[in-house]
C-alpha cells in the first residue's frame, strides 16, 4: 500500500491511503476532502495557483483593445487583447490604490481607474496619472501593470499565478495528439450558460468525467446512445483525462456538420476531457462545451458553460436555430446533473459518510485523485 503523507491536514492517513489504491481496489477521496475549508485554503495555495487555469478563448477577445474581467480566489483579473496583437492576463487592481479599474468586458484602447482616474494601455502601462507632477521620483513610464504567465493552446487562454510553473503544452502532450484531428483551435463560443452552484468544485468535475452515472441519471438522453458500459479511459501521461463515449447509433441529426477529416468514429462518438484541476471540455464532431469553473470556497462556484462550434459553422443557413437547439441540448443535460450533484453534496456533508469503493469505469476520477493527491502532499 502505499505510504501517504500527513501533509494533508483534516485527512485521515488511512483515508487518504485508501485513495492511492490501484483503481481495482481504491476508494474515493474522503468526505472532508470537499467539504473541509482548511482544505480549500490548501488547494488555493497547492494547487489553484500553481496550475494552468483556462480564462478565456482568443475568440473572445476578437480585436485589440477586447477584454474581460473575472476574479480568480480573490484576485482581479483582466484578459485583454492587446494593440500589438498579444494576449495578455493581468491583476484588475490599479496601482495607485488598489481599486479594480475595469468590469465586466468591452473594448477600449485605454484602461481609466474609475477611483483617481490612472490610466493604462492595453500592454498595462500606465500612461496617465492626473496630478503628480508634485510626487518626488514618480515616473509613469516606472509603472506597470504586473503580467501574470499565460499560455495559449488550441485558441484557449490559459493563465498561472507561478511564474516558476513548467510550461502547460509539454505537460498535456499526449492530450493534444488525441484531438489533433478535431482542430480545436478553429472552435469558436457562440452562447455562454451560466449557473450558481452549491457544491465543491470536485463534486462537478467527478461528475463529468464517468459514464458510469449515465444508466440512472441519463437514462433517457445518453445511455441510449452512449451506454455506460462502453464508455472507456485510456491511461494519461500527464495532468488530464479523456472519457471516450463510444456511440451505438448515429447521433440525432443536428444539422451541424461534423470537422473535415475525422474518422467515422471521431464524428460520431462523445469525448468528456479534463486537464487537471477543471479545464473541463466536452468534445463531438460537430463541436462542443467548455465548463469554465470559478469555485468560490469549499462550497460554491461559478460555473459557465461554453458552447462551441466550428467557426466555418456559423455561416450556415439556419444556423442561430440550430445553435439555440444545442444550448438547450447542453442545458436539459446539465439540469439532470444539477439534480444528482445536489443529491451528492447533501451526502458529503452528512456526518455518517464513509468512502466508497470506485469504479472500473471511474477511471478518470482515479486519475485525477492521484494527481490531487499528489500536488496536495506536496512541499509548499
Amino acid at each position: 500500500m502505499p505510504q501517504s503523507s500527513n501533509r494533508i491536514p483534516c485527512l485521515n492517513e488511512d483515508d487518504v491511503a485508501r485513495a492511492e489504491l490501484p483503481l481495482e481496489q481504491a476508494y474515493t477521496l474522503p468526505a472532508d476532502a470537499y467539504t473541509s475549508d482548511e482544505i480549500y485554503r490548501q488547494e488555493v495555495e497547492q494547487i489553484f495557483r500553481r496550475s494552468w487555469l483556462p480564462v478565456a478563448r482568443t475568440d473572445q477577445l476578437p480585436e485589440p483593445g477586447c477584454y474581460l474581467t473575472m476574479e480568480l480566489f480573490g484576485q482581479p483579473i483582466m484578459v485583454v487583447h492587446g494593440s500589438d496583437g498579444e494576449f495578455r492576463v493581468m491583476p484588475n487592481v490599479c496601482l495607485h490604490r488598489a481599486s479594480p479599474i475595469l468590469e465586466g468586458s468591452g473594448k477600449r484602447h485605454l484602461f481609466t481607474c474609475p477611483y483617481h482616474a490612472w490610466s493604462y494601455d492595453t500592454q498595462g502601462q500606465l500612461m496617465a496619472a492626473p496630478l503628480m507632477e508634485e510626487a518626488t521620483g514618480f515616473s509613469e513610464k516606472d509603472c506597470r501593470l504586473t503580467q501574470i504567465r499565460s499560455e495559449i493552446w488550441e485558441g484557449f487562454i490559459f493563465a498561472n499565478f507561478d511564474p516558476d510553473a513548467e510550461p502547460l503544452a509539454p505537460q498535456i502532450e499526449g492530450f493534444t495528439q488525441y484531438f489533433e484531428k478535431f482542430k480545436l483551435a478553429d472552435l469558436v463560443v457562440v452562447d455562454t450558460l451560466e449557473y450558481d452552484s452549491r457544491w465543491n468544485w470536485k463534486v462537478l468535475v467527478e461528475n463529468f468525467m464517468e459514464a458510469y452515472h449515465h444508466i440512472a441519471v441519463h437514462s433517457e438522453t445518453f445511455e441510449p446512445v452512449y451506454h455506460a458500459r462502453d464508455s472507456r479511459i485510456p491511461d494519461n501521461t500527464g495532468p488530464w483525462s479523456i472519457l471516450h463515449m463510444p456511440s451505438v447509433a448515429e447521433a440525432p441529426d443536428s444539422g451541424l456538420p461534423a470537422v473535415d477529416g475525422l474518422e467515422d468514429w471521431q464524428a460520431r462518438d462523445l469525448f468528456a476531457n479534463a486537464v487537471f484541476p477543471f479545464f473541463l471540455l466536452g468534445i463531438q464532431g460537430n463541436g462542443g462545451a467548455w465548463y469554465q469553473l470559478l469555485p468560490g470556497g469549499p462550497d460554491r462556484l461559478l460555473l459557465k458553460i461554453h458552447v462551441l462550434v466550428p467557426r466555418s459553422t456559423t455561416a450556415l443557413e439556419g444556423f442561430d436555430e440550430m445553435a439555440r437547439e444545442l444550448s438547450e441540448a447542453i442545458a436539459y443535460i446539465h439540469q439532470e446533473d444539477i439534480g444528482v450533484n445536489d443529491k451528492v453534496w447533501a451526502g458529503l456533508n452528512a456526518p455518517l459518510t464513509e468512502q466508497g469503493r470506485l469504479s472500473p469505469f471511474e477511471k478518470s476520477i482515479w486519475q485525477m485523485n492521484q494527481w490531487w493527491l499528489q500536488q496536495m502532499s506536496a512541499k509548499p
